[in-house]
């Protein structure tokens, strides 16, 4: 009788993170529930829409009006695009018309079962460029992982990138927390771990958030709803074994070797991307440029986009833009 139950006890705890899994809503359900603006919240003319590329729908978002000057922003493991709220007031006021839109699994593009790699990411860019009618030259900006898209992009197509602005970009000194660490590391039995701790650990990170100073004053309840979506779990963990643990040392390098001016913009408390990975990208690309914002851990769009507004408008009254490549 011990072992009967001691079995069910198993069979149970094996089961229960695959069960959660089933249990969560398909994007469809959040798709249906968007409601379409005009402006967003900080007034400011949007146009959104879904872009069917070839690994799935993209959802995207352009924020201010057409302008010649786009810039692109591209976000990072768990939060989607709206994690860079507090910054389109700044950059539009700048003369940029924004676009910033959904990595695969993440708000409300498509999870395909793909795995994440550098080239994944980057055929989805290039894609929704390719859909939208993007050909001329685009400012990238990359938080996090994002830092490692812009880059492997700004590196494989480097007549298309005038300028690169990194926050705290990933692949650089990344240090991981647990369980995401674990997990990653251990396989089958990762993907168990991670599927049963691993939402509710983002859920608590997001609680912690909302106590400090954010721009994202609701995160708390938007992180539940990201971490509620069929297929998110499967994507942070898939996205940060096959692209954060990536070297990609020698794409930072190609890109140093370019004349594309580059801002790197750090958290000086971040315990994700610590401040030994300056050293590290200034060795990869001596061209960059550097600012780190005091008291800031790593979510530097939401905590401190009144720093980062004020780093890129120096950055772009310093250096010149590149001139167009013909």
């Amino acid at each position: 009788m011990f072992w009967t139950f001691l079995a069910i006890i198993l069979v149970v705890l094996i089961a229960l993170p695959f069960w959660r899994e089933w249990r969560r809503d398909k994007v469809d359900v959040l798709r249906d529930n968007l409601v379409q603006r005009d402006t967003d919240a900080n007034g400011i003319a949007i146009n959104e829409g879904f872009a069917a590329l070839s690994d799935g729908i993209t959802y995207y978002r352009w924020h201010g009006k057409t302008s010649d000057s786009v810039i692109v922003l591209i976000h990072g493991l768990t939060t989607p695009s709206w994690v860079f709220s507090g910054l389109v007031r700044g950059l539009t006021m700048m003369g940029y018309q924004v676009l910033c839109y959904d990595l695969y699994g993440r708000g409300l593009s498509d999870a395909p079962r793909d795995r994440q790699t550098p080239q994944f990411f980057l055929r989805q860019l290039t894609d929704l460029l390719d859909a939208l009618g993007l050909e001329g030259q685009i400012s990238l900006m990359g938080y996090s992982m994002g830092g490692m898209i812009a880059t492997l992009f700004a590196g494989t197509y480097p007549d298309r990138v005038d300028r690169m602005i990194l926050l705290a970009p990933g692949g650089i000194d990344y240090t991981p927390a647990e369980p995401l660490h674990t997990a990653g590391l251990t396989g089958l039995l990762g993907d168990w771990l991670w599927g049963l701790w691993g939402p509710r650990t983002i859920r608590k990170a997001a609680e912690r958030d909302a106590a400090g100073p954010t721009v994202v004053v609701d995160i708390n309840e938007r992180m539940p709803r990201e971490t509620g979506r069929r297929g998110y779990a499967r994507s942070v963990l898939s996205a940060h074994r096959e692209t954060l643990l990536v070297d990609l040392e020698d794409v930072y390098r190609d890109v140093g070797r370019t004349d594309i001016p580059v801002l790197a913009i750090w958290g000086a408390e971040d315990r994700v991307i610590p401040q030994t990975a300056i050293g590290t990208l200034t060795l990869w690309n001596r061209g960059a440029r550097h600012h780190v914002v005091k008291r800031a851990g790593h979510g530097l769009p939401h905590t401190a986009p009144n720093e980062v507004i004020g780093a890129i408008t120096r950055f772009l009254k310093e250096v010149p833009r590149r001139a167009p490549i013909k």
